[in-house]
């Protein structure tokens, strides 16, 4: 890979790792923070669902401004209101101002995840804008690696609440990356001008391609999955299983090793058999190997290490669904490549923020909900490929 192309993924990847870090590194705290404000479980994994809320829907407005605009104005925004809402977090006084100021970090952090797709496709299209994109993904595995780690170093002496402060110094640095080093990708004479009817007619236009929307929906329930991981993981390793929480932040990184080695290998995969190809075959691999975990956790077979290890295999398949899908998703709609991103990215948020409420509604502290959950998203994951992929040709043939 080219050194301007290594540098636009390691700046695309700090800038795409602000939203990941403000889920994983206080993952750790979820029971802190319940025990803390005297809150049930259920209320502390609402501030999970209040950020993916606002981190899809918001994406909606950074899509279409990314396009009118460019992609830095709209994104010196977001990180920003992100960096004061995450100070606002750290003094947060009640349970309900901590959802409520999480839903602002949201807003936030919704400009980091379409607006940074949306720069990939300003200048690449097939397999190098998806090997752009798994560069992209190997930066963003810092953090979690790392940040669930920092967040359980971080709790023990400080609190819970330091891991905020945190946040939003690391996102304030990500604001001056972004000011001092991220090219404008989107030249004046191709934005598009304001006009609320060709805003709805390009959301309509998208909505309207059942290619485009069943990609969506592929890498949305691969998302949503690893989002009911999410919301049950530190409960269910801390509780069920008695992980310290630095235990926790170890094992946690483990799977999502799984995610990102894997896909480092989608690009060529995409150049030898087609995109549509892998992301076929991978779907089949979510969903099997997802079964298979779900009926072995309902066979009575919860034992730690068995549980990460079919989590792991899981997530390596899950590695070339999700940026294959993401870059086929806007194969087709380099003009409006911004709303594109951000209708997707919507959309995908949404059904994770769906994943984590009928999962917490769900949870026991065992296993078994988890796993049904993720399964459900595989097998749902292998009906849309199959239905939405039949047949597409132009998409399938091996690009350079």
């Amino acid at each position: 890979m080219k050194s301007d192309l290594i540098k636009m993924a390691l700046i695309l990847g700090l800038l795409s790792c602000v939203g990941p870090v403000a889920i994983d590194m206080y993952l750790p705290a979820l029971p802190d923070i319940a025990t803390s404000f005297g809150a049930p479980i259920e209320a502390a994994q609402y501030t999970l669902m209040s950020y993916f809320i606002a981190f899809g829907v918001c994406q909606l407005i950074y899509g279409p401004a990314s396009d009118m605009f460019g992609r830095k104005p709209p994104l010196y925004f977001g990180l920003l209101l992100f960096t004061l809402a995450s100070v606002g977090c750290a003094v947060a006084p009640t349970i309900e101002s901590l959802i409520a100021l999480r839903f602002l970090q949201g807003v936030g952090a919704a400009s980091v995840m379409s607006i940074p797709r949306a720069v990939i496709r300003d200048h690449y299209t097939g397999a190098r804008a998806t090997r752009l994109m798994t560069t992209v993904m190997l930066v963003i595995s810092i953090s979690p690696m790392l940040a669930p780690l920092i967040g359980s170093i971080l709790i023990v002496p400080f609190g819970w609440r330091s891991v905020f402060i945190l946040i939003a110094l690391l996102t304030l640095a990500s604001l001056l990356l972004a000011v001092s080093s991220l090219p404008e990708t989107l030249e004046r004479k191709h934005r598009v001008p304001f006009q609320f009817s060709a805003m709805l007619g390009a959301f309509s236009t998208l909505l309207r391609d059942p290619v485009y929307m069943g990609l969506t929906c592929i890498g949305g329930l691969g998302i949503a999955s690893f989002f009911s991981f999410l919301a049950t993981a530190s409960f269910l390793y801390t509780g069920f299983y008695g992980l310290t929480p630095t235990e926790f932040s170890l094992a946690f990184a483990l799977n999502a090793l799984g995610f990102f080695v894997s896909s480092q290998f989608a690009a060529n995969l995409g150049m030898r058999f087609g995109s549509v190809a892998v992301v076929k075959w991978a779907t089949a691999g979510f969903a099997i190997s997802s079964l298979v975990m779900c009926a072995v956790t309902f066979a009575g077979f919860d034992e730690f290490v068995l549980l990460v290890a079919m989590l792991l295999a899981t997530n390596v398949f899950l590695g070339l669904v999700i940026p294959t899908s993401m870059v086929l998703s806007l194969e087709e709609h380099g003009p409006i490549a911004g709303t594109a991103a951000a209708l997707g990215g919507a959309l995908q948020m949404l059904l994770g923020a769906l994943s984590i409420v009928l999962t917490s509604l769900v949870f026991d502290g065992t296993p078994q909900p988890l796993t049904a959950a993720i399964a459900t998203c595989g097998v749902a994951a292998l009906v849309i490929s199959r239905l939405t992929l039949r047949g597409i040709a132009h998409l399938a043939v091996p690009s350079s």
